[in-house]
């Protein structure tokens, strides 16, 4: 049975994509290392795509500073980012996925500040970095 997203790949494709850490993280829901990823410093204007298919998630002004290791966000881009419950590794989660394509993310937690009280918590791997063009 396909997947129900507008962008889908046989495992074949995902693997020549990505490289084998996005593949990892991205179609095996796995983690990276905390405070191992270049964009946890990034706080240039711009948005974080997906590494997978280049959908919009997160743009840069909802970005923050967790103390986390991971690139953090108060919400995603309207529409881009579905979450479903994870009951892996013995505790109840939230998964973020991305709405286009499916692949894994992060996790959503409720410890994050103002205005959501969110905390997108987003393996950086999972994302590329699109600065603003200068006008």
């Amino acid at each position: 049975m396909p997947e129900p997203y507008p962008v889908t790949r046989s495992d074949a494709e995902w693997r020549r994509i990505l490289t084998p850490e996005q593949y990892q993280v991205m179609r095996q829901h796995g983690t990276e290392r905390p405070g191992s990823c270049s964009l946890l410093s990034e706080h240039r204007p711009g948005a974080f795509c997906c590494a997978g298919c280049g959908s919009k998630l997160f743009e840069s002004k909802w970005k923050f500073e967790s103390g986390t290791g991971w690139p953090s966000f108060n919400d995603p881009v309207p529409e881009s980012v579905e979450t479903t419950v994870d009951r892996s590794w013995g505790m109840t989660r939230v998964e973020a996925h991305c709405a286009t394509c499916g692949s894994h993310l992060g996790h959503v937690f409720e410890d994050g500040p103002p205005p959501s009280g969110l905390r997108y918590c987003i393996n950086g791997v999972a994302l590329d970095f699109q600065p603003e063009e200068s006008a």
